[in-house]
């Protein structure tokens, strides 16, 4: 895979990983930005939720499965509302044994990185029919 292929998480993972400087006040260089591109990484690297594999989901369930992260900690708020997130989950058609939600910021991070990963579908998906079109 040449640069140009690897995805944008990777790269700007290596990237921060080069870098020397002291993290910049915006979010560009924060530990918070570094975290997310590890997550996706270790997404990618060890659990082998690769580009191509990810290209199968063209339901909304990554989307879906950030969103569950995102919203675990304020399960308390959602306890009255329409929406339980095993629930949520189940739309993902994902296993439950898949969603080990952790303390927040953890849980904001993965839900970070899999919206990483669907923007990037989304990407590749657009390039695609771009390329049919010509």
């Amino acid at each position: 895979m040449n640069f140009k292929e690897q995805p944008y998480a990777l790269r700007l993972a290596d990237e921060l990983a080069a870098s020397t400087t002291a993290p910049a006040e915006i979010a560009w260089g924060s530990q918070a930005l570094r975290d997310v591109a590890a997550e996706r990484r270790r997404q990618i690297e060890v659990e082998g939720w690769t580009p191509e594999h990810d290209d199968q989901h063209h339901d909304a369930s990554m989307s879906i499965a950030a969103a569950c992260y995102a919203l675990h900690s304020m399960r308390p708020a959602l306890a009255v509302q329409t929406v339980e997130l095993s629930g949520l989950w189940a739309w993902t058609g994902w296993s439950s044994a898949w969603f080990k939600p952790r303390d927040r910021r953890s849980n904001l991070i993965r839900a970070a990185a899999l919206l990483l990963a669907e923007i990037e579908r989304l990407d590749r998906a657009a390039l695609a029919r771009a390329k049919e079109q010509r």
